[in-house]
């Protein structure tokens, strides 16, 4: 029986992919005045944190590389990047795939503690088990789909 976990997750990302749908690399980029960062990194970002809390720490390999993660980390800012950046079809291709590979690997596992030892969020709540990094995945998503929203607003897209 699927967990409900994987159909929100599902549920989740779908909506993250139809606001990214019409969204060109050029606009991507911008980031408006009073923003730290882009459209383009908020996808990133998304994918990168969804990938660690994951696969990372459930003591398995990411399939992003160590570039990737300094583009897309917490902390790190677009213009901080190098001319490696992926095109957002790139990011949105990943996007696209990822939550069936987390559900391929993990759809057993969700009970399992990290072998790595568990983590606590800048807002406090602590994380141990494959399904308490993948339901906050949901929240951190959720945060980053609506700052996607209001960057296409603000650029009138």
């Amino acid at each position: 029986m699927k967990h409900y976990l994987f159909d929100q997750l599902y549920f989740v990302r779908n909506n993250t992919l139809n606001e990214l749908a019409d969204v060109t690399d050029s606009l991507s980029d911008i980031i408006p005045a009073g923003f730290n960062n882009n459209i383009k990194w908020n996808a990133g970002h998304i994918f990168f944190i969804q990938e660690k809390f994951s696969f990372h720490f459930a003591g398995e390999e990411m399939s992003i590389t160590e570039e990737f993660s300094k583009l897309f980390c917490s902390g790190s800012k677009p213009e901080e990047g190098n001319s490696n950046v992926p095109s957002i079809m790139d990011i949105k291709e990943m996007l696209s795939k990822q939550v069936e590979r987390i559900e391929k690997n993990f759809k057993h596992r969700l009970k399992e503690i990290s072998p790595i030892g568990g983590y606590t969020t800048s807002k406090g709540l602590p994380l141990s088990s494959v399904e308490e990094f993948l339901s906050f995945c949901l929240y951190h998503e959720g945060m980053h789909f609506e700052k996607i929203k209001l960057l296409k607003k603000m650029l009138n897209a």
